[in-house]
Protein backbone atom coordinates (compact mmCIF):
# COMPACT_ATOMS: atom_id res chain seq x y z
CA UNK A 1 0.00 0.00 0.00
CA UNK A 2 1.38 3.51 -1.21
CA UNK A 3 1.53 6.14 1.14
CA UNK A 4 2.86 8.55 -1.60
CA UNK A 5 1.12 10.21 -4.53
CA UNK A 6 1.36 7.32 -7.52
CA UNK A 7 2.08 8.12 -11.07
CA UNK A 8 -1.06 7.25 -12.64
CA UNK A 9 -0.90 6.10 -16.42
CA UNK A 10 -3.06 8.69 -18.41
CA UNK A 11 -4.80 5.61 -20.23
CA UNK A 12 -6.13 4.76 -16.49
CA UNK A 13 -7.32 8.72 -16.03
CA UNK A 14 -8.96 8.37 -19.26
CA UNK A 15 -10.97 4.96 -18.46
CA UNK A 16 -11.39 6.25 -15.26
CA UNK A 17 -13.38 9.84 -16.95
CA UNK A 18 -14.97 7.95 -19.36
CA UNK A 19 -16.67 5.63 -16.57
CA UNK A 20 -17.93 7.99 -14.62
CA UNK A 21 -19.38 9.93 -17.85
CA UNK A 22 -21.14 6.93 -19.19
CA UNK A 23 -22.50 6.26 -15.17
CA UNK A 24 -23.71 10.37 -15.32
CA UNK A 25 -25.18 9.27 -18.86
CA UNK A 26 -27.20 5.95 -17.47
CA UNK A 27 -28.12 8.20 -14.15
CA UNK A 28 -29.60 10.94 -16.99
CA UNK A 29 -27.02 13.36 -14.22
CA UNK A 30 -24.02 14.87 -14.45
CA UNK A 31 -21.47 15.00 -11.73
CA UNK A 32 -19.15 17.58 -10.86
CA UNK A 33 -17.13 19.66 -7.99
CA UNK A 34 -19.59 22.15 -5.98
CA UNK A 35 -19.28 25.53 -7.09
CA UNK A 36 -18.85 27.64 -3.12
CA UNK A 37 -21.86 29.11 -4.04
CA UNK A 38 -23.72 25.63 -4.03
CA UNK A 39 -22.40 25.08 -0.33
CA UNK A 40 -25.61 25.71 1.46
CA UNK A 41 -27.78 22.98 -0.99
CA UNK A 42 -24.91 20.39 -0.13
CA UNK A 43 -25.72 20.72 3.30
CA UNK A 44 -29.36 20.95 2.68
CA UNK A 45 -28.76 17.12 1.26
CA UNK A 46 -26.94 16.13 4.00
CA UNK A 47 -29.36 17.64 6.52
CA UNK A 48 -32.54 15.81 4.74
CA UNK A 49 -30.26 12.03 4.66
CA UNK A 50 -29.11 12.27 8.12
CA UNK A 51 -31.18 14.91 10.13
CA UNK A 52 -30.67 18.87 11.25
CA UNK A 53 -27.49 19.60 12.08
CA UNK A 54 -26.11 16.17 11.22
CA UNK A 55 -23.22 17.07 9.03
CA UNK A 56 -20.86 19.27 8.56
CA UNK A 57 -21.32 23.26 9.34
CA UNK A 58 -21.50 25.91 6.51
CA UNK A 59 -17.93 26.91 7.64
CA UNK A 60 -16.11 23.44 7.53
CA UNK A 61 -17.71 22.44 4.12
CA UNK A 62 -16.38 25.82 2.89
CA UNK A 63 -12.84 25.01 4.65
CA UNK A 64 -12.49 21.44 3.27
CA UNK A 65 -13.77 22.53 -0.60
CA UNK A 66 -11.13 25.42 -0.76
CA UNK A 67 -8.54 22.89 0.48
CA UNK A 68 -9.04 20.99 -2.60
CA UNK A 69 -11.12 17.48 -1.27
CA UNK A 70 -13.94 16.71 -3.07
CA UNK A 71 -16.97 18.35 -2.78
CA UNK A 72 -19.17 16.80 -5.25
CA UNK A 73 -22.65 16.74 -6.19
CA UNK A 74 -25.04 15.15 -8.96
CA UNK A 75 -26.98 17.56 -11.25
CA UNK A 76 -30.32 16.73 -13.71
CA UNK A 77 -27.84 16.14 -16.63
CA UNK A 78 -30.57 19.25 -18.32
CA UNK A 79 -28.97 21.87 -16.62
CA UNK A 80 -25.24 20.94 -17.98
CA UNK A 81 -26.67 20.60 -21.76
CA UNK A 82 -28.26 23.76 -21.18
CA UNK A 83 -24.95 24.92 -19.74
CA UNK A 84 -23.79 28.52 -22.43
CA UNK A 85 -20.63 27.95 -24.23
CA UNK A 86 -19.06 31.16 -23.37
CA UNK A 87 -18.78 30.75 -19.57
CA UNK A 88 -14.77 29.60 -19.33
CA UNK A 89 -15.63 26.03 -17.60
CA UNK A 90 -18.85 25.24 -17.87
CA UNK A 91 -18.74 22.19 -15.51
CA UNK A 92 -18.37 24.72 -12.43
CA UNK A 93 -21.10 26.50 -13.33
CA UNK A 94 -23.70 26.97 -10.03
CA UNK A 95 -26.87 25.22 -10.21
CA UNK A 96 -29.76 28.03 -9.17
CA UNK A 97 -29.12 29.29 -5.71
CA UNK A 98 -30.83 27.76 -3.17
CA UNK A 99 -31.39 24.56 -5.06
CA UNK A 100 -30.61 21.43 -3.50
CA UNK A 101 -29.08 18.66 -5.56
CA UNK A 102 -29.91 15.02 -6.69
CA UNK A 103 -26.81 13.90 -4.44
CA UNK A 104 -23.72 14.75 -3.07
CA UNK A 105 -20.54 13.46 -1.80
CA UNK A 106 -18.01 14.47 0.54
CA UNK A 107 -14.56 13.44 1.08
CA UNK A 108 -11.38 14.26 2.47
CA UNK A 109 -7.40 13.50 2.32
CA UNK A 110 -6.00 10.52 5.07
CA UNK A 111 -2.63 9.13 5.52
CA UNK A 112 -3.76 6.27 8.20
CA UNK A 113 -2.71 3.10 6.51
CA UNK A 114 -1.14 5.25 3.35
CA UNK A 115 -2.76 7.86 1.54
CA UNK A 116 -6.25 7.73 0.37
CA UNK A 117 -9.24 10.09 -0.09
CA UNK A 118 -11.28 9.07 2.97
CA UNK A 119 -15.73 9.09 1.52
CA UNK A 120 -17.05 10.46 4.43
CA UNK A 121 -20.72 11.30 2.88
CA UNK A 122 -22.60 10.11 0.03
CA UNK A 123 -26.41 11.44 -0.06
CA UNK A 124 -29.33 11.30 -3.07
CA UNK A 125 -32.28 12.59 -3.29
CA UNK A 126 -35.29 9.92 -2.16
CA UNK A 127 -37.20 10.49 -4.95
CA UNK A 128 -34.19 10.00 -7.59
CA UNK A 129 -33.15 6.85 -6.01
CA UNK A 130 -32.91 3.55 -8.48
CA UNK A 131 -30.78 6.20 -11.21
CA UNK A 132 -27.21 4.78 -9.59
CA UNK A 133 -26.75 8.44 -8.73
CA UNK A 134 -24.55 7.07 -5.48
CA UNK A 135 -22.07 5.07 -7.64
CA UNK A 136 -21.80 7.81 -10.42
CA UNK A 137 -20.74 10.08 -7.10
CA UNK A 138 -18.43 6.80 -6.02
CA UNK A 139 -16.99 6.96 -9.16
CA UNK A 140 -16.11 10.26 -10.25
CA UNK A 141 -14.03 10.93 -7.12
CA UNK A 142 -11.98 7.85 -8.32
CA UNK A 143 -11.66 9.72 -11.58
CA UNK A 144 -10.81 12.92 -9.77
CA UNK A 145 -8.52 10.84 -6.92
CA UNK A 146 -6.73 8.99 -10.06
CA UNK A 147 -6.14 12.04 -11.71
CA UNK A 148 -4.28 13.54 -8.49
CA UNK A 149 -2.13 10.65 -7.77
CA UNK A 150 -4.34 9.14 -5.51
CA UNK A 151 -4.83 5.15 -5.93
CA UNK A 152 -6.85 4.67 -2.79
CA UNK A 153 -10.12 5.53 -0.93
CA UNK A 154 -11.45 4.29 1.92
CA UNK A 155 -15.10 4.84 3.77
CA UNK A 156 -17.23 2.86 6.38
CA UNK A 157 -20.76 1.28 6.18
CA UNK A 158 -23.19 -0.58 8.39
CA UNK A 159 -22.80 -4.37 7.76
CA UNK A 160 -25.95 -5.18 8.10
CA UNK A 161 -27.68 -3.19 5.29
CA UNK A 162 -28.12 -5.60 2.23
CA UNK A 163 -27.81 -3.24 -0.56
CA UNK A 164 -25.12 -0.58 0.83
CA UNK A 165 -23.02 -4.34 0.98
CA UNK A 166 -23.85 -5.19 -2.63
CA UNK A 167 -22.98 -1.56 -3.76
CA UNK A 168 -19.52 -1.05 -1.79
CA UNK A 169 -18.24 -5.08 -2.70
CA UNK A 170 -19.83 -6.32 -5.83
CA UNK A 171 -20.80 -3.05 -7.84
CA UNK A 172 -18.11 -1.08 -7.06
CA UNK A 173 -15.12 -3.89 -5.57
CA UNK A 174 -14.29 -2.10 -2.49
CA UNK A 175 -13.09 -4.62 0.54
CA UNK A 176 -13.97 -4.99 3.50
CA UNK A 177 -10.45 -4.05 5.43
CA UNK A 178 -11.65 -4.24 9.53
CA UNK A 179 -14.61 -4.27 11.70
CA UNK A 180 -15.35 -0.93 13.73
CA UNK A 181 -17.76 -1.83 16.53
CA UNK A 182 -19.64 1.49 17.97
CA UNK A 183 -17.46 3.14 15.46
CA UNK A 184 -19.03 6.55 16.14
CA UNK A 185 -20.86 6.38 19.40
CA UNK A 186 -24.20 7.08 19.97
CA UNK A 187 -25.79 9.04 16.83
CA UNK A 188 -29.26 9.67 16.90
CA UNK A 189 -29.29 10.31 13.75
CA UNK A 190 -32.45 9.67 11.06
CA UNK A 191 -31.01 6.77 9.70
CA UNK A 192 -28.89 5.20 12.74
CA UNK A 193 -31.38 5.78 15.61
CA UNK A 194 -30.49 4.35 19.06
CA UNK A 195 -28.77 1.45 17.17
CA UNK A 196 -25.05 0.96 17.83
CA UNK A 197 -22.78 2.18 15.33
CA UNK A 198 -21.35 -0.82 14.06
CA UNK A 199 -19.21 -0.17 10.70
CA UNK A 200 -17.18 -2.02 8.28
CA UNK A 201 -14.20 -0.10 6.81
CA UNK A 202 -13.59 -0.46 3.50
CA UNK A 203 -10.90 -0.34 1.23
CA UNK A 204 -10.95 0.65 -2.53
CA UNK A 205 -7.82 -0.21 -4.86
CA UNK A 206 -8.33 2.27 -7.39
CA UNK A 207 -6.47 0.76 -10.23
CA UNK A 208 -6.89 -3.03 -9.22
CA UNK A 209 -8.10 -5.88 -11.40
CA UNK A 210 -10.78 -6.23 -8.46
CA UNK A 211 -11.83 -2.82 -8.90
CA UNK A 212 -11.96 -3.44 -13.19
CA UNK A 213 -13.87 -6.69 -12.80
CA UNK A 214 -16.10 -4.55 -10.80
CA UNK A 215 -17.10 -1.45 -12.96
CA UNK A 216 -16.79 -3.89 -16.19
CA UNK A 217 -19.88 -6.05 -14.26
CA UNK A 218 -18.06 -8.89 -15.11
CA UNK A 219 -19.13 -12.51 -12.81
CA UNK A 220 -17.87 -12.39 -9.01
CA UNK A 221 -16.20 -15.52 -7.95
CA UNK A 222 -17.06 -18.23 -6.23
CA UNK A 223 -15.85 -17.47 -3.02
CA UNK A 224 -14.51 -20.43 -0.70
CA UNK A 225 -16.06 -19.93 3.09
CA UNK A 226 -14.52 -20.92 6.00
CA UNK A 227 -17.96 -19.38 7.78
CA UNK A 228 -19.97 -16.37 7.39
CA UNK A 229 -23.09 -14.57 8.52
CA UNK A 230 -26.91 -14.34 7.12
CA UNK A 231 -28.21 -10.71 6.40
CA UNK A 232 -31.95 -9.91 6.77
CA UNK A 233 -33.01 -9.01 3.10
CA UNK A 234 -34.17 -5.13 4.77
CA UNK A 235 -32.44 -4.11 8.04
CA UNK A 236 -33.73 -1.08 8.16
CA UNK A 237 -37.33 -1.74 8.07
CA UNK A 238 -36.71 -4.75 11.00
CA UNK A 239 -34.63 -1.61 12.98
CA UNK A 240 -37.27 0.29 12.45
CA UNK A 241 -40.35 -1.99 13.78
CA UNK A 242 -38.18 -4.57 16.28
CA UNK A 243 -35.74 -2.24 17.45
CA UNK A 244 -36.18 -5.50 19.78
CA UNK A 245 -34.99 -8.09 16.78
CA UNK A 246 -32.55 -5.73 15.80
CA UNK A 247 -30.67 -5.60 18.70
CA UNK A 248 -30.38 -9.28 18.41
CA UNK A 249 -28.86 -9.14 14.96
CA UNK A 250 -26.20 -6.50 15.84
CA UNK A 251 -25.66 -8.95 18.44
CA UNK A 252 -25.16 -11.93 16.44
CA UNK A 253 -23.35 -10.26 14.06
CA UNK A 254 -21.02 -9.38 16.46
CA UNK A 255 -19.85 -12.47 17.45
CA UNK A 256 -19.84 -13.15 13.38
CA UNK A 257 -17.65 -10.45 12.84
CA UNK A 258 -14.87 -11.59 15.50
CA UNK A 259 -13.45 -14.04 12.72
CA UNK A 260 -12.40 -11.33 10.92
CA UNK A 261 -9.86 -10.22 13.44
CA UNK A 262 -8.98 -13.54 14.90
CA UNK A 263 -5.86 -14.01 13.08
CA UNK A 264 -6.89 -16.20 10.44
CA UNK A 265 -6.80 -13.87 8.01
CA UNK A 266 -10.17 -13.92 6.84
CA UNK A 267 -11.92 -11.90 4.72
CA UNK A 268 -15.92 -10.75 4.19
CA UNK A 269 -17.22 -11.11 0.83
CA UNK A 270 -20.98 -11.43 -0.52
CA UNK A 271 -21.53 -14.99 -2.09
CA UNK A 272 -24.51 -14.60 -4.54
CA UNK A 273 -27.70 -14.90 -2.15
CA UNK A 274 -26.38 -11.25 -0.85
CA UNK A 275 -25.09 -13.45 2.09
CA UNK A 276 -21.82 -12.35 3.96
CA UNK A 277 -18.32 -15.08 3.52
CA UNK A 278 -15.24 -15.33 5.02
CA UNK A 279 -12.95 -16.26 2.83
CA UNK A 280 -8.94 -16.59 2.34
CA UNK A 281 -9.69 -16.15 -1.27
CA UNK A 282 -7.31 -13.69 -3.41
CA UNK A 283 -9.63 -10.42 -3.55
CA UNK A 284 -8.64 -9.80 -7.30
CA UNK A 285 -8.78 -13.52 -8.67
CA UNK A 286 -11.57 -13.86 -11.12
CA UNK A 287 -14.37 -15.89 -11.93
CA UNK A 288 -14.02 -19.31 -13.96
Amino acid sequence: MSSSLERVPASLIAEAEATADAADARGGIHTRPADPSELGGVLARFEATWGEGRGPDRSMLQALEHAGNTVLVAVPATEWADAPTQWPDAAAEPTASGDTPLGATLGFLGWTGGLHLHSHMNAVDPGARGRGIGVALKLRQRAVCLAHGVTEMRWTYDPLIRRNAHLNLVRLGAEVDRFLPDFYGELRDAITGADRSDRFEVLWRLDSRRTARAIARRPVPEWRAEGGLALVADYERVRAEDPEVAARLRDASREAFAALADGRGLRAELDANGDYVFTRDDPDREAP
